[in-house]
């Protein structure tokens, strides 16, 4: 997977790629990235890269120009280099909401390419011309797309093949659409706060079972939403119906 972001401030996702889980997996070849710094494509002493919308109203909208010469310096080098263009995304709180299902179909991209827009947003002719898709990472407004692109990023990085333990993932929150279940490590007591019995146990069928209920438990109490949706797609195996059943009814 290659990652290349459009930014004001590319300093911001530089520093995000040198840290952690995410600098190991670049070190290793899972995945690739370019920062693109948009003021790099302006053609005054400057290098302005927003201006005041037709029509009026609050704050400034970014230059078509600067962002446009940006987008086709990186579609000119993939043709260049015979590799397939970048499917471009805009981060935008009008974009569609970024589930996990979002993130899978995301994840399998060999390339993304990430708009992040800044002061009120972008000149719509960049959507219109560029853009394949428009996302969102909640209902609710940021100050920049950089903290946007790098939730996708982070959220779509980890499902590539060796970017981290696989197994980790298998009981993750919104894996079978449930949340995951709550965890504990040492020491065994903190505080008057002792680790459940069941999983100092060493007895793996009941503590898959404690946990099963435990993800079912914390889902009906914080994103019961997700219960409904579970149910109507048929995501839930009859033990798992069985608990919800016990817990709020059919």
């Amino acid at each position: 997977m290659r990652y290349t972001v459009l930014s004001l401030f590319p300093e911001l996702i530089e520093a995000f790629f040198n840290v952690s889980v995410l600098a190991k997996a670049v070190e290793r070849g899972i995945i690739e990235y370019q920062c693109i710094n948009i003021r790099d494509f302006t053609h005054d002493k400057h290098k302005s890269c927003d201006d005041a919308p037709y029509g009026g109203g609050a704050g400034m909208l970014m230059l078509p120009e600067p962002l446009g010469r940006a987008l086709n310096s990186v579609i000119t080098q993939n043709n260049f280099e015979k590799k397939p263009v970048p499917r471009v995304i805009y981060m935008s709180p009008s974009g569609r909401l970024l589930t996990q299902a979002v993130v899978e179909e995301l994840a399998s991209e060999p390339e993304l390419l990430l708009i992040c827009g800044h002061y009120e947003g972008i000149d719509q002719r960049i959507i219109d011309i560029f853009v394949d898709d428009e996302i969102s990472v909640g209902d609710y407004v940021l100050s920049s797309g950089e903290t946007a692109a790098l939730v996708l990023i982070d959220a779509t990085f980890r499902l590539l093949d060796e970017a981290i333990n696989p197994k980790s993932l298998d009981e993750e929150s919104f894996q079978g659409g449930l949340l995951e279940y709550p965890q504990w490590t040492r020491p065994e007591v903190y505080s008057v706060l002792k680790v459940p019995e069941v999983l100092l146990s060493g007895h793996h069928e009941n503590i898959r079972r404690w946990r099963l209920r435990k993800r079912v438990e914390k889902t009906v109490c914080m994103r019961p939403d997700l219960i409904e949706k579970g149910r109507n797609l048929g995501l839930f195996d009859a033990e798992t119906l069985n608990i919800i059943t016990e817990l709020v009814g059919k």
